[in-house]
């Protein structure tokens, strides 16, 4: 019997490549959503990015409104919105009008990161210990929908209030704790690797509290993934966002996204090389057959209940390929 979770979705941070701009990117965040629910996808959410050259997903529940606008019946949501950056209030009136718009379709992805930068953070008004908060902000942005806040009295979340709008948490370590407590999902990665992320999954089902949200523990993993006819191209498909991510480490920048072949002809330190080679070694990649079977060593060592799955790569083309093959897989449904 398969240990493959039923359900597959997508999460998508709008990447922009560095022949096109931020429109483009985000025209094509939104075609790809139609693509998505098309080939049966159950969700696609979009992201939150601040000052990022090479990422235009930066207005979530505005994004997602569109997405949600030019699709039927997948579902739409954020993964996420990053909670110390907003005041709860706004957060559960722009949710509420979501799904107000778009009853029963919309999540609300809740994320704890507070900026890339300082000169980001200072933009948002926050300072680092704004993530400290991040438990009081849930509980009041939970309180906002189901009219329990007294923080505010007489403050009341229009349209929001008496909806119900499923929450997610993305979190690791103590984030985890969290979820549990709360009796949330959980949306996790493998950031810190896989090690620390199943600890944090298995200390969620072992403090986990049912609750309205959830009954019982619900982990939903989210990895980078790319198909390809061999190997070795698949892992190329991964290559744009990996050096990306490398060179934000050394310059402090994430760049738009450029070709592999490019990349690869650069002139490299053995320190960037190896961080390429590390960045790509942790994502799933490989022929059909050999994802599948990553996928499902992945499931059995976590007890995913859903993948969320991230692509970037340069060509918009290549990652819908990969997205259609992963939508063959008998196993997988919406």
């Amino acid at each position: 019997m398969s240990v493959l979770p039923a359900r597959i979705s997508v999460l998508d941070r709008s990447p922009i490549r560095r022949d096109a701009d931020s429109a483009a990117a985000l025209r094509e965040t939104v075609a790809f959503a139609r693509a998505a629910e098309t080939l049966g996808y159950h969700r696609f959410w979009v992201s939150e990015h601040h000052s990022v050259p090479g990422v235009a997903g930066a207005a979530p529940t505005v994004l997602a409104a569109a997405v949600a606008s030019a699709t039927s019946r997948i579902r739409v949501g954020t993964g996420g919105v990053m909670l110390p950056n907003h005041r709860p209030l706004v957060v559960a009136e722009q949710f509420g009008v979501l799904e107000s718009l778009f009853p029963g379709r919309i999540d609300m992805g809740l994320g704890r990161s507070v900026g890339f930068t300082d000169g980001v953070r200072h933009a948002l008004g926050q300072g680092k210990e704004a993530a400290a908060e991040f438990g009081a902000r849930v509980r009041e942005l939970l309180g906002f929908f189901d009219g329990t806040q007294r923080a505010y009295p007489g403050v009341h979340a229009v349209p929001a209030e008496g909806l119900r709008v499923p929450p997610f948490l993305l979190a690791t370590g103590a984030g985890a704790g969290l979820a549990a407590e709360l009796g949330l999902p959980l949306v996790i990665g493998q950031i810190r690797g896989e090690a620390a992320m199943i600890d944090a999954i298995t200390r969620y089902r072992d403090g986990f509290r049912p609750s309205d949200f959830a009954p019982a523990p619900y982990v939903v993993v989210s990895t980078a993934v790319a198909v390809g006819e061999t190997a070795a191209a698949a892992r190329r498909l991964l290559v744009p966002e990996a050096w990306s991510t490398v060179y934000s480490r050394g310059h402090g920048v994430f760049p738009p996204l450029s070709p592999p072949d490019e990349i690869l002809a650069l002139p490299m330190t053995a320190r960037e090389r190896e961080r390429l080679d590390a960045a790509l070694d942790a994502q799933v990649h490989g022929t059909a057959a050999e994802v599948r079977s990553r996928l499902a060593g992945l499931a059995a060592r976590t007890g995913a209940d859903e993948f969320l799955f991230t692509t970037a790569t340069h060509d918009p083309a290549d990652r819908l390929a990969t997205y259609r093959a992963l939508a063959g897989t008998p196993e997988f449904s919406a």
